[in-house]
């Protein structure tokens, strides 16, 4: 399962890309907006330059041709920015458009399966379920994904499952067992994935015993 970091924020992208754990990066409009008042189109490309795989850069309208203008212009900004259209009407018109072109297109905010089997006939390149948000409303996010992957697997749609909206490690390694091909998660999940209190007990033990047995032979 690739790991994408659900971010716009450069430093998280730097820590992460680091360990070489990073396989892509999802924006939207929120994230940028939390990086204050920066040029969307450079932010991007800065993104875009930290790590080689897709980075999702999401438009910013409801009209399908406002849409396609902003998907067009965003693929120039590198060649792996992938567009983000929503899932709507007018949001899957674009994607088969875009899609026609050679474009990429990551489509969002799905929370249903029949959504799910209508972005992949439009030719999205990525659904993104999002998890918590169900979760916050009572329904089981879990249950989405694993639905959405048990259909795709009954075709041969290119569409990846990319599970959003990832609240903890939990959703992350239950979209693992459920063959997610993608999970895109903030960066405090992606720092909690590495963390376990056993194993900072542990490596406090063994740095403390060398440290006896090296006092020993001085």
């Amino acid at each position: 399962m690739k790991f994408f970091l659900d971010t716009a924020n450069l430093d998280e992208i730097r820590q992460a890309a680091a360990l070489g754990l990073v396989d892509g990066v999802t924006t939207n409009p929120t994230l940028i907006s939390k990086e204050g008042d920066v040029d969307f189109k450079k932010h991007i490309a800065e993104i875009c330059k930290l790590v080689s795989g897709p980075v999702s850069a999401e438009t910013t309208s409801n009209d399908r041709d406002e849409m396609l203008k902003q998907g067009r212009e965003y693929v120039k900004i590198a060649p792996n920015v992938v567009v983000k259209c929503p899932l709507t009407t007018t949001g899957l018109e674009a994607t088969r458009i875009l899609n026609d072109e050679g474009i990429k297109v990551n489509v969002t905010l799905c929370f249903s399966a029949a959504q799910a089997v209508c972005a992949a006939k439009a030719g999205a390149s990525f659904i993104s379920p999002f998890l918590g948000r169900l979760d916050d409303i009572g329904d089981n996010g879990l249950r989405l994904l694993e639905e959405i992957i048990e259909i795709y697997d009954n075709y041969s749609w290119k569409t990846e499952v990319l599970a959003a909206s990832l609240r903890h490690p939990i959703h992350v390694i239950e979209a693992a067992r459920m063959g997610s091909d993608i999970a895109t998660m903030p960066f405090k999940v992606f720092q909690q994935l590495l963390k376990h209190p056993l194993t900072d007990k542990g490596q406090e033990q063994f740095l403390a015993d060398w440290k006896k047995t090296a006092a020993a032979k001085a």
